[in-house]
């Protein structure tokens, strides 16, 4: 099993930041991509989790991976709200910038019980 990438939409479907995992082959939806209700296709599984902001977290990982919404209500929560949402130096509404949460989302997805080193 493994993560094959996250997407953090807002309220608008802007794409606020792209993380991908374990990709021999794009899916052909480019990370630009906004505003998609559905993915779904017979090698990958799509988890969605929206917030009462409308914050959107969306993972594709494989289909052998079960139920996460508490991961992805994690992201959203500790990792998303603590490190760019209260971060006085994070603009709201654009794209990601702060580096301190790329490394904790790695190493948070990387920690997954259903993320796959032998993956790639």
């Amino acid at each position: 099993m493994t993560v094959h990438n996250l997407y953090l939409f807002d309220r608008n479907g802007v794409c606020l930041h792209y993380s991908e995992w374990h990709r021999k082959k794009q899916a052909g939806i480019p990370k630009e991509e906004d505003g998609f209700l559905a993915f779904q296709t017979s090698r990958y599984k799509l988890h969605y989790y929206e917030t009462p902001t409308g914050i959107k977290v969306v993972m594709n990982t494989d289909l052998g991976v079960g139920p996460i919404r508490d991961v992805l209500h994690h992201i959203y929560s500790a990792l998303y709200v603590e490190l760019v949402v209260k971060n006085p130096l994070c603009p709201l509404g654009q794209t990601v910038q702060s580096e301190l949460f790329r490394s904790r989302l790695d190493s948070y997805v990387r920690s997954l019980p259903f993320f796959s080193a032998r993956a790639g």
